[in-house]
């Protein structure tokens, strides 16, 4: 009934620099970006008069994911509450890294605000494998993970 996941939809309070940040720091590549309007789009979205502008970014030449949406919305007012990883919701969005460390430096370097350094994690007795991973934030707050897998747990 359902198959694999077609993209991951975010909503922006600024696209530019949402696009600036996923695209320039995060290395994420820029497949294009539409502009929605119409009876279609006030339907979906549930609100008379409503356009959007969104922009679709994939993986790099080393990453294969469903797609990144993002999501501004025109002439409306995006109300931001604090990421808050303890309510329900979805909770990050993750990206597969091979140097949790690096990217770590990369991001820090670049003034990104991140929980915390990398922390390593052996889910093995629970057939999850190694790994190491942090939390981040994007521009708008919103919560970010990088995860690198370790030695032969990569699939």
């Amino acid at each position: 009934m359902i198959g694999s996941i077609y993209h991951v939809g975010l909503t922006v309070t600024d696209l530019d620099r949402s696009l600036h940040f996923y695209r320039d720091i995060l290395g994420l590549r820029f497949l294009g970006e539409v502009l929605m309007a119409g009876k279609e789009t006030e339907t979906m979205f549930q609100k008379p008069g409503c356009q959007a502008r969104v922009a679709y970014l994939n993986g790099s030449e080393n990453l294969e994911m469903p797609p990144v949406e993002l999501i501004q919305f025109v002439g409306t007012e995006i109300r931001q509450r604090p990421s808050d990883l303890f309510h329900s919701s979805i909770s990050e969005l993750c990206f597969y890294a091979e140097d949790a460390d690096a990217v770590y430096q990369k991001l820090r370097a670049q003034g990104v605000e991140c929980l915390s350094e990398p922390q390593a994690f052996d889910f093995r007795a629970s057939g999850f494998g190694r790994s190491r991973a942090f939390y981040f934030k994007d521009p708008d707050g919103i919560i970010l993970e990088i995860m690198q897998p370790l030695a032969s747990d990569i699939p």
